[in-house]
């Protein structure tokens, strides 16, 4: 039963506010009209509350820390999301398998991989690995195509990666900030690199199995341990259809494959 005044209800759904103003506000969610609007990038809220929240955006303001390890994140949605990652929550579950996963992005790439017969967008063409994003794909290529695209500025050195153009600087060109531990005193060309270092100093693990209860020091650990727990094949074979746990064993029947095309990473 709704226990606001009916003097403060919407003529357009029926719905019922505390005050004038909640119901104003309301109001627009039926006329789209978006009075509240975006200095920087022009983009309009119906309520001044979304504006400054999309705010943080440009300005770079991080105001939802997670306790348990150092990431911060401007929208709260985003920090409960990665929340999962420390307590293991996994609410999408796929309805063609047992397998659950901690955001609905993950749950689609593994019906594009494990339950279609399609080609899934961001799939290397060299070794099966998949990515999140087909900038995250362009990036990898560079493994294979042996391209490297940063140039030194000082000397004739190339990179395939930014961060090896920058460590490059560093070390060769002393161009640059180091982040020195102030235990062991090692040098490190990225702060995050120096607070994941820390962390093995401070016996921090806030990364968690959520089928062993396992800690680890970085997320890249966690990931790499379940596998371990894992009973379903990760890897098919686009040829024939055959799956295999380690990508050792695919490249192994990829080679004696009949019809050789390619093989999918999940």
């Amino acid at each position: 039963m709704n226990v606001h005044s009916s003097k403060y209800k919407c003529t357009e759904c029926g719905k019922c506010f505390k005050n004038n103003q909640l119901l104003t506000d309301h109001r627009r969610s039926h006329s789209g009209e978006k009075p509240f609007e975006c200095f920087v990038c022009s983009k309009r809220f119906t309520q001044s509350a979304n504006l400054v929240k999309h705010s943080r955006v440009h300005s770079g303001e991080k105001l939802h820390k997670c306790d348990l390890c150092d990431k911060s994140f401007t929208k709260s949605e985003n920090l409960n999301t990665h929340m999962r990652v420390h307590t293991g929550d996994k609410p999408y579950k796929c309805l063609l398998c047992d397998h659950s996963f901690s955001t609905s992005s993950n749950l689609q790439r593994h019906k594009n991989c494990v339950h279609s017969n399609g080609r899934p967008n961001d799939l290397c063409d060299y070794c099966g690995k998949l990515f999140k994003s087909s900038r995250d794909l362009k990036q990898h290529l560079l493994i294979h195509t042996g391209a490297k695209p940063y140039s030194c500025r000082h000397c004739s050195d190339c990179f395939t990666f930014l961060d090896q153009l920058k460590r490059h600087l560093l070390k060769s060109h002393n161009e640059g900030t180091w982040f020195a531990c102030h235990i062991c005193e090692n040098k490190f060309s990225q702060s995050s690199n120096l607070d994941k270092h820390i962390r093995r100093h401070e016996g921090v693990k806030p990364y968690v199995c959520s089928e062993c209860s396992k800690c680890f020091c970085t997320a890249r650990e966690l990931k790499r341990h379940h596998r371990v727990h894992f009973e379903f094949k990760h890897f098919c074979c686009g040829s024939c259809g055959k799956f295999f746990r380690r990508r050792a064993y695919i490249i192994k029947h990829f080679d004696r494959c009949s019809d050789k095309l390619r093989f999918i990473a999940v």
